[in-house]
């Protein structure tokens, strides 16, 4: 693995132009004082202007070039990515700090994501209907919705940008992209691929920055889109700019996802499922199992089946292996996991089990299950990393009370191998999605992913292609009726 430092640009107008803001870079989590990972100077909101500014110019060549053909891009970024899968991986390993395994896994879904967008060109594109006049065809159009933003987090550095960055190239609109500043190497790989798949210039423009940067994007007049995954507060901030000048929003947020174990589940599979939920990419997933909810007489056999798993998890250099679980991405990210669970300890919760993690430099976090109550603050605020709370419940009534007990409603789970309490659980469950025997992380790319309450806004869901239609896209209707023939 390359240890050298990577120096930045933005991408404007089909331009990679130095930053005309202060100097950044980004850190290895697993060696804070090595080597920087990446350079660069930010973009100030004079380059911003000028992003957006290219954007519009570019958007009635982008559209000119039709589905089949934008989809032919999307595909020739798919191969290009595969072909550079390895660097890829290893890369984000090194900035982000997930296991290669993990990278790996990100790098292959986001090659699959290109390739099924791409394919999405060829699907119908409207509906047609009958019409009163025998001499004419009523259907839908669908049209570019503008210029999205698109601003995205770092604990999926590739496959969440693809997710919103292939579909919006794809409905003929063209792009200002805001990445996470703990990842800027990993958005401008991906942006170097676009462009070399052959997005046109200004279709796609890259801005590395702080998050008023972001901000001034969601506010700028030209942006007709804005789609958003990161924290509850930075979203209602989001929302309050988007919402009252009328552009469309679409936006996943935080989760307190809960996992259900019934007496009758099948309690090692449960016990596999429940903490590679929590526990997987360090915990650092929006859909990670932050509470463990047991059911009746189950709870010390869980126990035991949890206890023995979390304590044999290798923590190390996402490089290394045999790695399960790398570090967090930061040292700020590492001091409010440590003070969120010493606080759930302060309140009384007991610590059941812990992993073991290197003595050496790097933003360290012990994978960490407790036991507690509905009433500790970990239970109700999500904790951005690996650690899990059990809760008890009496039966399955207080248990979907207890699930339901947060102001979240991303994901959640239910293991049993009773139907008619799976599909309650599918219909009480305050969440978007629902997982029953399998765990409350991982989607499939097909079907929509969103959540509910403060998880999410309600707009058209991600990754399906139908989704992504209705919200990449403004819908009319045309009338197409012949005109009289000349008999003359």
């Amino acid at each position: 693995m390359s240890t050298s430092t990577i120096y930045l640009r933005q991408l404007i107008g089909g331009t990679w132009a130095d930053g005309a803001g202060v100097p950044q870079r980004s850190e290895d989590p697993a060696d804070p004082a090595g080597v920087s990972v990446a350079e660069y100077s930010t973009a100030t909101e004079e380059q911003l202007e000028q992003a957006m500014a290219a954007a519009a110019a570019a958007t009635k060549d982008w559209d000119r070039q039709g589905l089949l053909g934008r989809g032919q891009v999307l595909r020739r970024a798919a191969q290009l990515m595969e072909d550079r899968a390895e660097d890829l991986a290893m890369l984000m390993t090194r900035e982000q700090g997930k296991s290669l395994a993990d990278s790996r896994g990100e790098v292959g879904a986001s090659i699959e994501t290109l390739h099924y967008h791409a394919a999405s060109a060829r699907r119908p594109d409207g509906a047609t209907y009958p019409s009163s006049h025998p001499d004419e065809v009523v259907r839908t159009v669908r049209r570019p919705v503008g210029t999205v933003a698109v601003i995205t987090p770092w604990n999926f550095p590739l496959q969440i940008p693809v997710w919103k960055i292939a579909p919006a190239l794809l409905w003929g609109n063209p792009v200002v992209w805001k990445p996470a500043s703990d990842t800027p190497a990993m958005a401008v790989a991906l942006a170097e691929i676009l462009v070399e798949a052959g997005v046109p210039d200004g279709v796609l423009n890259l801005l590395l920055g702080p998050g008023h940067l972001g901000a001034a994007l969601v506010a700028h007049s030209g942006t007709a889109a804005v789609t958003f995954t990161g924290s509850v507060p930075v979203g209602h901030s989001i929302r309050d700019a988007v919402v009252p000048r009328g552009a469309k929003l679409q936006m996943e947020l935080g989760g307190h996802n809960a996992a259900i174990v019934l007496p009758d589940a099948h309690l090692p599979s449960a016990a596999d499922a429940i903490v590679a939920a929590a526990m997987g990419s360090t915990g650092q997933k929006c859909t990670a199992t932050r509470r463990i909810i047991a059911v009746g007489g189950c709870y010390d056999e869980l126990v035991g089946e949890l206890v023995g798993r979390v304590e044999t998890l290798v923590v190390g250099r996402g490089a290394d292996t045999g790695t399960a679980l790398g570090p967090v991405v930061s040292a700020k990210a590492r001091d409010q996991i440590t003070t969120a669970v010493q606080q759930a300890i302060d309140e009384g919760a007991e610590v059941l089990a812990t992993a073991p993690v290197p003595d050496a430099p790097g933003h360290w976090v012990p994978p960490t299950l407790l036991a507690g109550t509905p009433e500790l603050t970990i239970s109700r605020e999500e904790v951005f990393g690996p650690v899990t709370t059990l809760l008890r419940a009496a039966d399955l009534d207080a248990a979907i009370e207890l699930a339901n007990g947060t102001d979240f409603g991303l994901t959640a789970s239910v293991f049993t191998r009773d139907e008619r309490v799976a599909r309650r659980c599918v219909d009480e469950l305050a969440a978007g999605l629902v997982k029953v025997n399998a765990p409350s992380t991982g989607s499939e790319l097909h079907a929509p992913f969103g959540g509910l309450r403060d998880s999410s806004f309600p707009a058209p869901r991600e990754q399906a292609s139908d989704s992504a239609a209705e919200f990449f896209t403004v819908s009319k209707t045309a009338y197409l009726r012949l005109a009289p023939e000349d008999n003359s």
